[in-house]
């Protein structure tokens, strides 16, 4: 009964696929993970006044999200390829990496961004935000993940901001936050960790 818990399913009259960086398609086994692209009568295949031939690919349009699709037709959403961590020709969820975060008791809010890494090209940088009162290391949100993420996927750099700056609508404004970073506005505490790769 895990279909449950996908994001959905297709539907009649439009096909989806899962696709890798190097264009190829990838099975649907519901654990190959890619972005989705889709067509159908009513999906576009350009934009009027603007070709984006970033956005299109052989008649499909590229939606952006990234994740995997089962035999049954069953599609489970959990990035977007502009907040996907490409690590060492990996990809890392932040989404995911942020809800498992969010699940230490002394979390109030984490949000992943990829930094630029000499050996692996990007790899995760949690900002987090810590509930009223409560102390955590990073030492400490590294074992915590240790076991509920892949190991390759643990995060070295940590920043523990007051806030996470938030777009218009409420979400984690990612494109800021990789700005600040850049700029040198947070204090980056760095963990040893051996990724197993």
């Amino acid at each position: 009964m895990d279909w449950r818990a996908k994001t959905g399913r297709i539907v009649p009259g439009v096909e989806v696929r899962v696709v890798a960086e190097d264009d190829s398609v990838l099975p649907n086994d519901g654990e190959s993970v890619g972005e989705f692209e889709v067509r159908g009568p009513w999906i576009t295949g350009s934009y009027y006044g603007d070709a984006a031939p970033e956005r299109f690919h052989d008649g499909w349009l590229r939606t952006g999200d990234i994740g995997s699709l089962d035999h049954r037709g069953f599609m489970q959403i959990s990035d977007r390829t502009k907040d996907v961590i490409k690590s060492g020709g990996e990809w890392i969820s932040s989404v995911e990496l942020e809800n498992e975060m969010m699940a230490h008791p002394a979390v109030a809010e984490a949000a992943v961004i990829a930094v630029p890494d000499d050996r692996w090209s990007e790899r995760p940088l949690v900002a987090v935000v810590l509930e009223e009162g409560s102390t955590a290391s990073a030492d400490e949100l590294v074992e915590f993940l240790s076991g509920r993420v892949s190991r390759w996927w643990l995060p070295e750099r940590w920043a523990f901001v007051s806030e996470v700056p938030k777009t218009s609508v409420g979400k984690f404004d990612k494109k800021l936050l990789r700005s600040q970073y850049a700029d040198g506005a947070f204090e980056v505490v760095e963990v040893e960790i051996q990724t197993g790769r």
